[in-house]
C-alpha cells in the first residue's frame, strides 16, 4: 500500500512543478470554498473523534486542538485563501552573474518534491500543509494520528474533490488511513519515494521520527517557552503578557510553560500575576524564593524547568540576573519561542543576542509564533532546528534550489 502512495505521490510531483500559478491558485480558491460548504459533515465526523478522545481521557488542551467549529474551519478555509493570495516562490531567479568565460549562471527555486507529513490531534494541520505544498508545487503525503482520523479523512477527500475538479491529479494529496504504529514506521522509510518528512507533535512522535527514519527530518513543535521579566519590566504589561502567553491556548507550542522572574521584581510581579492567573485555575509551581511571594504553589521539581505542560500548569523560577536568566533559559529551552519583559534596552539586545531559539520577543507575547501572525498565511510546522529551515515554516522553506546555466557553446579546458 505504502509503496503504490509513495509512487503515485513521486509521478504527482512531476506534475505539479510544472503547474501555473494561476491553476495553483484555481484549486486553492475551489478547495477554500468546498471546505466551508461541507462545514457542518466534517463537524458530524470530528465529533466522532471527539467521542473518541474523551473515552481515552485526552487532556484538555489536546482536546482543544482536537476540536472543529464552524470558526474554526472557516479560518481553515481563510487561510487556504491567505496562500492563494501569496507570491509564489517557485520558478523565481537569483543571483544570475556572467564568468569571465562568458557562461550565465543563477539560481532557480524549486520544489522539495515529495514531502511526507507525520501529526496528532491536528486536524486543521491537513489543509494548512495541502496548501503550502501545493503552492509550492509538491505532492504532500499526510500520516495523521488515530486520535483525528475521520476528520482527517473527510478534509483530505475535500481536497481531493477539489483537485479534481480543476483538473489536477488527486494525488497531489494523498493521506495514509491506517493509523498503526507498523505503518507510521514503514513510512519513515519510504525513502526513494519521499524528500522530506516533517514531524508535528508531541517530543516523543518527534524524537522518535527523528532516530528512526531513513528520510532527511526537520524537528518541529516541542515548545517549552519562556517569559523572562526583568528588573526593569512594567509589572502591569507583563502579568498581560504572562496571561496571555500561558492562558490564551494551552495546548499549543508557542504558549508559554515558565517564568523566570528577577528577585528585584517578584515581590511586586507574582501577587498580581497570581490574581490574574486565578481567572483559569493555573497551578504555579515555584522554587522557594518565588514561593515565598505566592498564597498558593507547589514546589517545583528539576523536571519542572524543561516540561512542555500542555495544560494550566506553570513553572517559576528566580533568578538574579540578566546573565543567569539567560543561561537557565538556554539551558531548559527546546529551541522555541522565548521573550523579555523590560524597559532596559541593552538588556533586550543582550537577550535578542544571547539566547538561542528561532523566536525571541522583546516585550511581546510568545503566542505570536505562528506562520498567519508571521505573514505566511499558514505554516507547515515550527522548526527548532537550524539546518535548512528555522522558525514558523512557510512558502520558502518547502522549497529547494536549483543552478541554471546558459552557454553559447563554451567547453572546459
Amino acid at each position: 500500500m505504502l509503496e503504490e502512495i509513495g509512487k503515485n505521490a513521486k509521478k504527482a510531483s512531476g506534475l505539479l512543478a510544472g503547474l501555473s500559478t494561476e491553476k495553483k491558485n484555481e484549486v486553492l480558491a475551489a478547495a477554500a470554498s468546498l471546505l466551508a460548504g461541507h462545514a457542518d459533515e466534517l463537524i458530524e465526523e470530528n465529533k466522532k473523534d471527539i467521542e473518541n478522545a474523551k473515552k481515552k481521557n485526552m487532556p484538555a488542551g489536546l482536546l482543544d486542538r482536537l476540536t472543529l467549529t464552524k470558526e474554526r474551519i472557516q479560518g481553515m478555509a481563510e487561510g487556504l485563501i491567505e496562500v492563494q493570495r501569496l507570491e509564489d516562490p517557485v520558478g523565481a531567479v537569483e543571483e544570475m552573474r556572467k564568468r569571465p568565460n562568458g557562461l550565465l549562471i543563477g539560481r532557480m527555486t524549486v520544489p522539495l518534491g515529495v514531502v511526507g507529513v507525520i501529526y496528532e490531534a491536528r486536524p486543521n494541520v491537513t489543509s494548512d500543509v495541502f496548501a503550502l505544498c501545493f503552492k509550492t508545487g509538491n505532492a504532500v503525503i499526510l500520516k495523521g494520528g488515530s486520535d483525528a482520523i475521520y476528520s482527517n479523512i473527510t478534509i483530505a477527500d475535500i481536497l481531493r474533490e477539489a483537485l479534481l475538479s480543476c483538473g489536477v491529479t488527486p494525488d497531489a494529496l494523498q493521506l495514509i488511513r491506517d493509523t498503526s504504529r507498523e505503518t507510521t514506521t514503514e513510512f519513515m522509510h519510504l525513502d526513494s519515494y519521499v524528500d522530506l518528512l516533517i514531524p508535528r507533535g508531541g517530543a516523543g512522535l518527534i524524537n522518535a521520527v527523528a532516530r528512526e527514519s531513513t528520510i532527511p527530518v526537520i524537528k518541529t513543535g516541542t515548545g517549552n517557552c519562556h517569559v523572562y521579566v526583568d528588573e526593569t519590566a512594567d509589572l502591569e504589561m507583563a502579568v498581560n503578557i504572562i496571561f496571555n502567553a500561558k492562558t490564551q491556548r494551552i495546548g499549543v507550542c508557542n504558549a508559554e510553560e515558565s517564568l523566570v522572574v528577577h528577585r528585584a521584581a517578584e515581590k511586586e510581579l507574582l501577587p498580581m500575576l497570581e490574581r490574574r492567573l486565578r481567572e483559569k485555575n493555573v497551578e504555579l509551581r515555584a522554587d522557594s524564593e518565588a514561593a515565598s511571594h505566592l498564597e498558593n504553589s507547589v514546589p517545583a521539581t528539576e523536571e519542572d524547568w524543561g516540561k512542555e505542560y500542555l495544560d494550566y500548569i506553570l513553572s517559576i523560577k528566580t533568578v538574579g540576573s540578566i546573565e543567569e536568566a539567560i543561561a537557565h533559559i538556554n539551558k531548559y529551552n527546546s529551541g522555541h519561542s522565548e521573550a523579555i519583559i523590560t524597559k532596559d534596552y541593552a538588556h533586550a539586545q543582550k537577550f535578542m543576542n544571547e539566547i538561542d531559539a528561532a523566536c525571541v520577543y522583546v516585550n511581546a507575547s510568545t503566542r505570536f509564533t505562528d506562520g498567519f501572525e508571521f505573514g505566511f498565511g499558514a505554516e507547515i510546522g515550527i522548526s527548532t532546528q537550524k539546518l535548512h529551515a528555522r522558525g514558523p515554516m512557510g512558502l520558502k522553506a518547502l522549497t529547494t534550489v536549483k543552478y541554471i546555466i546558459y552557454g553559447n557553446g563554451q567547453i572546459r579546458k
